[in-house]
């Protein structure tokens, strides 16, 4: 038995601001008009409207897809829409599912840990059909005033980041399906990157209801994990990226991409750039890009997820 990944749909809000508009509505300081597209390539991102929730945004994606028969819902995902109840239980609701839920939350890793889930879930025998979605509204935890140099730089990831739905299921198939899965962490550099607020640390102060992260020095961090685990995943299977139809990474910044492109050696024309024109999508990145690409069913595709805590992941699938 094996856990086949036999459905990917997405849903992409239909207003949208472009980097240009994000350097307008700041206000206060920013050090010079064009620096988020130079410094990240993202031209424009999507925007939730004021009345749609977490949850909305991965029931519209979820509506795509035939999930009649889903055993189970699983929404991953960094944002949420409240802290109590799981947003699993107000997507189920809005889905008209009845099957049980939870949530899984880490960051932008969130739906590559949702599918490892549902394929361990169906490998055992617990579930047969896994509904996995994701809603990120980043855009909920942006800095709009900034004060200084310093405070620009510590809020500038937030104005990457993109409000967006996706949806995956999961289905028992004795044929084909994931193949390979591997994933680490290194826990000791979290605090690089948090949204504080709503939690037991912070739970009212509204100062910590902003995203605040260090781009140079998660870069730094991601590269002190190094590259070993997706190299080890070709090896330890005896494939090439040449043997894959879409080889899907999660994207922050067009240099970083480019980057770990030319450390892993993945040829160009194997990538699904999605950054530019829907930027930072967090959890959603990974299956916007397999609704994006070129691939049919019995191809093999490749997700390399990144995410803030921090923590890599590398799934290999025949869809």
């Amino acid at each position: 038995m094996r856990a086949r990944i036999t459905g990917v749909a997405t849903y992409l809000p239909e207003r949208t601001l472009t980097s240009a508009e994000v350097e307008r509505r700041i206000e206060g300081y920013v050090p010079y008009r064009g620096v988020v597209e130079r410094l990240t390539g993202i031209r424009s991102r999507h925007v939730a409207r004021d009345d749609q929730q977490a949850s909305d945004l991965a029931a519209e994606a979820a509506r795509k897809l035939d999930h009649a028969d889903a055993d189970l819902l699983i929404f991953a995902s960094a944002s949420q829409d409240l802290v109590e109840p799981a947003t699993a239980h107000i997507v189920a609701a809005k889905l008209g599912l009845s099957c049980p839920v939870f949530d899984v939350k880490n960051a932008c890793n969130s739906m590559l840990n949702g599918i490892q889930i549902a394929e361990a879930l169906i490998l055992s025998g617990a579930h047969r059909e896994v509904l996995v979605c994701s809603g990120e509204v980043p855009s909920r935890a942006i800095r709009w005033r900034v004060r200084d140099r310093a405070q620009f730089v510590d809020s500038f990831a937030g104005y990457t980041l993109s409000d967006t739905g996706a949806a995956v299921l999961v289905t028992a198939d004795l044929e084909r399906g994931i193949f390979y899965r591997d994933f680490s962490a290194d826990s000791t550099a979290w605090a690089i990157g948090t949204l504080p607020g709503g939690g037991s640390a912070h739970p009212r102060d509204p100062e910590y209801s902003y995203f605040r992260g260090d781009g140079r020095r998660l870069k730094e961090a991601f590269e002190r994990i190094g590259p070993d685990i997706f190299l080890n995943a070709l090896k330890r299977t005896g494939l090439s990226w040449d043997d894959f139809a879409v080889v899907a990474v999660h994207q922050v910044a067009l240099p970083y991409l480019r980057f770990l492109a030319r450390v892993l050696d993945i040829p160009e024309e194997k990538l699904v750039v999605s950054l530019p024109e829907h930027g930072n999508c967090a959890s959603t990145t990974l299956p916007l890009q397999l609704a994006l690409g070129g691939w049919e069913p019995g191809d093999r595709v490749a997700l390399l997820g990144l995410g803030g805590g921090i923590s890599t992941g590398v799934m290999l699938a025949e869809m």
